[in-house]
């Protein structure tokens, strides 16, 4: 078995021969791909493939199809990796897409290798997630497990994506302590880039609204430093 065999991934694009390109590309990597270029064509072969990450194609043209797409795979599978292709993304794309639970986003035109190695860094990410040893958290009334993207509180438990678990585990390190923006984006996004600071605001605000079943917890937004996971 190849180090990658189970990341068995699913491509939706269009265009058929750019389909094709990506996928040749990601046979000769050491990636098992297969190519889709109609959206309910992709969902059927997704419920019925064991798909670990999914390349999606999104174009201005088509926008609510696709993350219609998007939207339908997430509620089979809340932990499928994502990641999107898009040329020239407007910052509310990109903004859908990360609250979407994009993994990356890989902006057009690009070189293969820049995508074989985007691919390469999600599923090292979430190798790290599953082979090391994670401590659980509590925040207030919420038991957050990282290594199984879970957040309860009572008898409800909500599967959370692989970014707000990373997001909320580095809060969690550092609760009741403020964190810098620029830090949390070198921790968590790799770079700190406009795109990446929009997208953490997206993800600070699907917290927010995970964690208000709790009046003593709350990520405060100290202005122009960063954020504060406050637990009272």
């Amino acid at each position: 078995m190849t180090t990658n065999e189970r990341f068995k991934i699913l491509l939706f694009e269009r265009n058929d021969s750019i389909g094709q390109l990506l996928c040749e590309f990601m046979y000769m990597s050491d990636l098992s791909a297969d190519l889709y270029t109609d959206p309910e064509a992709a969902y059927q072969a997704f419920t019925t493939g064991d798909y670990s990450i999914c390349i999606i194609n999104i174009d201005e043209s088509t926008l609510q199809e696709d993350f219609m797409l998007v939207k339908k795979i997430k509620s089979c599978s809340s932990d499928v990796l994502l990641i999107f292709l898009a040329s020239a993304p407007t910052p509310e794309i990109l903004a859908l897409a990360y609250a979407a639970g994009a993994d990356d986003f890989v902006r057009k035109p690009f070189i293969l290798e820049e995508l074989q190695m985007r691919i390469a860094a999600v599923i090292r990410r979430s190798r790290i997630f599953e082979n090391t040893h994670v401590p659980t958290y509590r925040i207030g009334k919420y038991l957050f497990e990282p290594k199984n993207q879970t957040l309860t509180i009572d008898d409800l438990c909500s599967k959370i994506t692989t970014k707000e678990s990373e997001l909320l585990q580095y809060l969690c390190e550092h609760m009741n302590v403020l964190v810098l923006r620029e830090d949390i984006l070198k921790t968590v996004w790799k770079r700190n880039s406009y795109y990446n600071a929009r997208s953490m605001d997206v993800y600070i605000t699907k917290l927010r609204r995970l964690l208000k079943n709790d009046n003593r917890v709350g990520i405060v937004n100290v202005h122009g430093k960063g954020y504060k996971l406050l637990v009272v």
